[in-house]
């Protein structure tokens, strides 16, 4: 899965995150959140990996690109 900027910030709308709580739910920097959602760097796999993980045990699903876009929703359990 490929994260994209926007998604990223999508998803921490859905669970009410701020950069900070994502930083720290995912053992990050808060710089990396900041300047990947603003598009000033791409994210090494590692770390994407790790995001994408925290997010998804956080009840998000991460929509896939396709020719329409991309997109984010929660988990409907």
């Amino acid at each position: 899965m490929v994260l994209s900027p926007g998604q990223c910030r999508a998803a921490r709308g859905f669970l009410d995150w701020t950069q900070d709580q994502l930083a720290a739910a995912a053992g990050v920097s808060r710089s990396t959140i900041r300047d990947f959602e603003a598009g000033r760097h791409t994210l090494q796999r590692a770390t994407q990996t790790i995001l994408v993980s925290t997010l998804e045990g956080a009840g998000i699903v991460l929509l896939p690109h396709d020719g329409s876009g991309c997109g984010v929703r929660m988990r409907h359990e």
